[in-house]
């Protein structure tokens, strides 16, 4: 008996040592600023009502126990302080529709330094997709490895041709090109950054064609979706369909997955530009 014992004893060691790692997992929700006011309907053509709104850029900042991830970089840190600074750098079109509200101290990297981290702490920067607002700041982290679906490093450098290929229209091409170099991780389809089931990438194609979000266990809140531009806000959940899709019939399947993960999963959906849920969820630490 004393034999089983010792057994049993070194299965569980065995069990708590090879234990998912979401235990030590944190999640900070952050944003490179804000775009508004303005009507709704210049992102979601389908709404039935013109309404003023304010959209934060959503950021994260995910602390596991293999190493610190960014997911995304937000509006490059040329655009900061001021419209004419917006203007020097994205056409003045997206400036003026768009009405970024970025202070340099929203910037990915002042973020990090507010939560004692660096751009030289993270292992690895996911990339949502390559638009202005989420890949504008690859350039600041060329230590790090970059993940992203092919498919859209291809979309960065010519984007089909719906979502308009002027070289600073919605792809700005002097944010990408400032990270030509850098180390890549190459996906083509779903991936488990850490090898423990606690971090997974999920392609959400539509928005882009090679857009990607991410599902995060953290131990005390659960497993949470980030859909970044796959889900805009609740508007697109309840039915509208966003505008800038370069597939309708893609976009309207990742959304539909993602609510099939939620309701099979219980996961909680977070959704990249819903000024409501970042103001109750935004600016903190999620466990």
């Amino acid at each position: 008996m004393k034999k089983f014992g010792l057994i049993a004893s070194m299965l569980a060691t065995l069990c708590i040592t090879t234990a998912p790692a979401a235990q030590s997992q944190e999640l900070y929700w952050a944003t490179s600023g804000f775009f508004g006011p303005f009507n709704i309907q210049g992102l979601i053509p389908t709404y039935p009502e013109a309404k003023q709104i304010t959209i934060p850029v959503s950021m994260w900042v995910l602390k596991h126990p293999k190493g610190v991830v960014v997911f995304d970089t937000g509006n490059n840190v040329a655009i900061s302080d001021s419209m004419d600074n917006c203007k020097k750098y994205w056409a003045a079109g997206n400036c003026d529709f768009l009405k970024p509200n970025q202070k340099r101290s929203d910037v990915i990297d002042m973020q990090l330094k507010k939560l004692g981290l660096s751009v030289d702490d993270v292992k690895a920067v996911v990339h949502s997709h390559s638009h202005l607002d989420h890949i504008g700041n690859i350039g600041m982290f060329p230590k790090a490895i970059h993940v992203m679906q092919k498919k859209e490093l291809y979309q960065g450098w010519w984007p089909e041709k719906i979502q308009g290929r002027a070289v600073n229209g919605s792809f700005v091409l002097a944010d990408i090109a400032a990270a030509r170099d850098f180390n890549y991780l190459e996906l083509d389809g779903e991936y488990d950054l850490f090898g423990d089931g606690t971090v997974k990438l999920i392609p959400t194609p539509g928005h882009t064609i090679g857009h990607q979000s991410m599902k995060v266990k953290l131990p005390k809140t659960g497993s949470v979706i980030i859909t970044q531009d796959a889900v805009w806000m609740q508007e697109n959940m309840d039915g509208y369909v966003a505008g800038l899709n370069y597939s309708v019939k893609d976009y309207t399947d990742s959304v539909n997955k993602i609510k099939m993960m939620r309701d099979l999963e219980g996961a909680q959906v977070l959704m990249s530009h819903d000024a409501n849920q970042f103001a109750k969820l935004g600016d903190r630490w999620h466990k």
